[in-house]
């Protein structure tokens, strides 16, 4: 077994000793070298205490001395502060719309600060490559391990007992690349101008800074930029975009906690170096798991209290009315630590009024909390802050905003409400709404513990368990709080089952994992031994990262270990809702913004769980065990299973949704467009099936086995037979609906043709041949369809030009065997 704790290497410049003077207020500490050429300029530039920090200046005490006046910064860093693991976190605390969101992240590093004759220097501090005290790779990772120098600060003035004095203002307020948000906002650079410090506060163990920040932005911003991927579009006229930076330095526990070394098996967020013990024959990446530092008050009981807990405050901004569902959902985590040894590990309180405490604050980082954002974002998030050397998590910030609420509401409506007759009724009943805001508060909560999202777990139950009143109540509807699976749209009316996600037995295991305290390292060597088996035995307890196109069983938003079945369930209760959606979402005297928005919703819930059956074909289910422990990594989707996919979509996805068509909801929405609204779900399902990658690994599982395989040639012919379906009965009769999805299907199967083709795949040839083939049945079922409608005879007309054009030419028989091509390629319809 490996060493759990490797000797962090790292370097910092010589240090000056300083020995306090006898004056209250000494222009420089003892000890000094002999004055150099020069010096005496540098000595005029360090004045008295008082001429630097005046009495315009406001002081807070905390980790160091902050002084602050007129938009200006000023530290005073006392020496046991000198030569010390800060941890700088930078995060993008406001913003504007088309410029990324507020909480997201934009860097973390540890730095010191440290005295070089008359300057501080910022440096910053890798732990990226580690190694053994005792090897002699130490000689050469200290070679290679020099902190780079952040930003040189000269010393204004002596404080207290020798602190030195410095003004940090530009380390804010100008672009120093180590705390840029530019990159983020495809920004040319930053404004000083526009750019100030907004807010400083010193507390024991960190210092929180907000700063106004304005970037000029680039003429021509860039698509690929990572900040503005999923953003809105930028407003052309604007020229530079202001938002807020959120500083926090933070300092590191003087003594490290023991860390527990990841295991890909089990979901954790890590923290990792490069090891260079000399051991192996390669560099070994060392990854630790993120965790709190939970440790038994009572190291022999089997359940103990913590030495201290982790205690959430509930922020003074939460809603009273939602205060105890927030509290619930921070406590769900109780019994899972419980069975990890730990009672009360997990803690929900509220923090002091400002008459109990006016200096209580939530951005000191002794307390981890939840806030309440007055925003429109339908969202909530759950990052921590740890400690790069070891992963031990220091704090958390959970971040709700209001407009999780109206999530919350549409996802229970159009999943869950046909299984429970008060949801049938907008709005919701509040006991109700806050049971669902319990549960998004605890998967952010299992973000803040160290868990990532674990997409296999919506997938470990069987339809018939989330119908199970029983089965549902113990384990929910989903095997981890922490994956998407939302709410129960499995269950049908009267089965009673739970409808909302709770913590799973995949929770329990991970908490059991990353928390349970052993005696030593034998003992945790057997016990870890054993939750591996446990693994293996059961597959409710595996971890899977999303992989939608790959993997049909690590898929968001879906539920259940089959998803044809679970989606024909599903589908059954998206027509109920349609059934009392004008009922549910109208009142007299208002408007009819609340039926659009549950109308655009429910389609929205159908075109997922279409795309969980989809995902089927050319599928590939990962087994996240290692070797000896499994058969196989990866094991493709039985070819009959993709076949009844294929089926399942041309029954329920190409054709028309009469059920979503309704004159009662669509004339109090809109007096044309639903037709482009089904379209569109159609013309994704049809470029995700139809998609180089799906087909290069159908392909080249059938080189690859003898077993019985789904082709690409099949899967194309089975969806082509689906979406034409009319050309084989008289009198042909092509809805308008259909005659948009087989324009859709020519358009996506001509996209595969011409110059810009794929020359690496098969998908161009496929293409070409399909619409050979389509090209044929449409030429043979014109002539002698005298009762055709003449829509479907003018939109056949078309599609046969359109068709030839795009094969330019076409070859109507072999010029070696004289057999027609096209009708040779394909055969009758099974």
């Amino acid at each position: 077994m490996r060493r759990s704790i490797s000797i962090f290497l790292s370097i910092s410049s010589a240090i000056l000793f300083l020995t306090a003077a006898s004056s209250a207020m000494p222009q420089r500490p003892e000890g000094k070298k002999p004055d150099k050429p020069g010096d005496k300029d540098k000595k005029e530039k360090i004045k008295p205490y008082d001429e630097i920090i005046t009495e315009e200046f406001e002081t807070s005490q905390g980790l160091f001395r902050v002084h602050t006046a007129d938009d200006k910064v000023f530290f005073e860093i006392p020496r046991d502060a000198l030569d010390t693991d800060l941890l700088w976190v930078t995060q993008l605390a406001e913003t504007q719309a088309g410029f990324g969101y507020g909480g997201t992240g934009l860097g973390r590093r540890i730095v010191r600060w440290e005295i070089r004759n008359d300057d501080v220097l910022l440096r910053d501090i890798k732990y990226t490559i580690r190694g053994d005290e005792g090897d002699s790779i130490r000689h050469s990772l200290k070679a290679t391990s020099l902190a780079p120098i952040i930003e040189v600060f000269p010393i204004k003035a002596w404080g207290r007992d020798q602190a030195p004095v410095i003004d940090v203002t530009d380390v804010y307020t100008s672009d120093l690349p180590e705390f840029s948000a530019k990159r983020r906002l495809d920004a040319s650079g930053v404004d000083k101008k526009r750019s100030f410090v907004e807010t400083v506060k010193a507390f024991p163990e960190n210092i929180e800074t907000k700063v106004f920040m304005t970037y000029k932005l680039s003429s021509k911003p860039s698509s690929s930029s990572p900040g503005r991927r999923s953003a809105p579009r930028r407003d052309r006229s604007q020229g530079a975009v202001t938002v807020k930076l959120h500083h926090s330095m933070i300092k590191l526990p003087e003594d490290p906690a023991v860390p527990r070394e990841h295991d890909d098996r089990v979901g954790f967020f890590s923290v990792s170096f490069e090891d260079y013990d000399g051991i192996d024959h390669e560099v070994e990446t060392v990854r630790y798991i993120t965790r709190w530092r939970l440790e038994k008050k009572d190291p022999e009981a089997a359940v103990s209290e913590p030495k201290e807990p982790i205690v959430f405050y509930v922020g003074r901004g939460v809603p009273d009315k939602w205060r105890p569902y927030v509290h619930k959902g921070i406590e769900m985590w109780q019994p899972a630590f419980e069975a990890a040894g730990f009672k009360n590990a997990i803690l929900a309180a509220d923090p002091p009024s400002e008459r109990e405490d006016p200096n209580w604050d939530a951005e000191d980082a002794r307390y981890s909390t939840i806030r309440w954002l007055p925003s429109t974002i339908e969202n909530a998030m759950g990052p921590h802050v740890n400690d790069p050397r070891t992963g031990e998590i220091l704090e958390a910030d959970i971040l709700m905003y209001h407009n999780v609420i109206k999530l919350v509401r549409d996802w229970y409506f159009v999943q869950a409400s046909p299984s429970d007759p008060d949801a049938q009724k907008l709005p919701l009943p509040d006991e109700t709404v806050g049971e669902a805001l319990a549960y998004v508060v605890a998967h952010e909560v299992g973000h803040s513990l160290g868990f990532p999202h674990n997409m296999k777990a919506s997938s470990s139950f069987t339809v018939d368990e989330l119908r199970d009143p029983e089965f549902t109540a113990r384990n929910g509807c989903e095997a981890s709080i922490m994956d998407y699976g939302r709410f129960n749209y499995v269950a049908q009316p009267g089965d009673g089952a739970t409808l909302i996600p709770k913590v799973g037995p995949y929770d329990f295991f991970a908490v059991e994992w990353g928390y349970r305290q052993y005696a030593d390292e034998e003992a945790r060597e057997a016990g870890m031994a054993e939750l591996v088996v446990r693994q293996i035995e059961d597959p409710v307890l595996r971890f899977g990262n999303p992989n939608p196109k790959e993997d049909p069983t690590q898929q968001t938003e879906d539920l259940g270990s089959d998803p044809i079945a679970a989606t024909e369930l599903g589908l059954h209760n998206i027509d109920r809702v349609a059934g009392y959606l004008v009922e549910a979402c109208c009142t007299e005297g208002e408007d009819y913004d609340l039926l659009d928005n549950m109308y655009d919703e429910l389609l929205a819930q159908r075109n997922r769980e279409l795309g969980h059956v989809a995902n089927l074909v050319g599928g590939f289910v990962r087994t996240n065990l290692w070797y000896g422990d499994a058969e196989k990594r990866f094991s493709p989707v039985a070819a009959e299973k993709q076949r009844e996919a294929i089926r399942f979509l041309n029954e329920h996805a190409f054709t028309t949704p009469e059920s979503l068509i309704r004159d009662d909801i669509l004339l109090r929405l809109e007096a044309t467009g639903i037709a482009d609204r089904i379209l569109s779900s159609q013309k994704r399902l049809l470029s995700g099936l139809i998609d180089k990658e799906r087909i290069d690994r159908m392909a080249e599982l059938v080189e690859r086995t003898s077993e019985d395989v789904y082709t690409p040639i099949a899967m194309m012919r089975d969806m082509t037979h689906g979406i034409w379906g009319e050309l084989y009965s008289k009198p042909v009769s092509i809805d308008l609906y259909r005659r948009n999805l087989q324009r859709a299907h020519v358009e996506t199967l001509a996209g595969f043709l011409g110059e810009e083709a794929d020359w690496d795949s098969d998908l161009p040839a496929l293409a070409r041949g399909e619409l050979s083939a389509l090209l044929w049945v449409i030429s043979s079922a014109l002539p002698g369809n005298e009762e055709m409608d003449d829509s479907s005879r003018m939109h056949l007309v078309d599609m046969q030009s359109r068709i030839r054009e795009y094969l330019n030419p076409l070859l109507e028989t072999d010029p070696i065997r004289g057999t027609p091509l096209i009708e040779a390629s394909f055969p009758k319809r099974r």
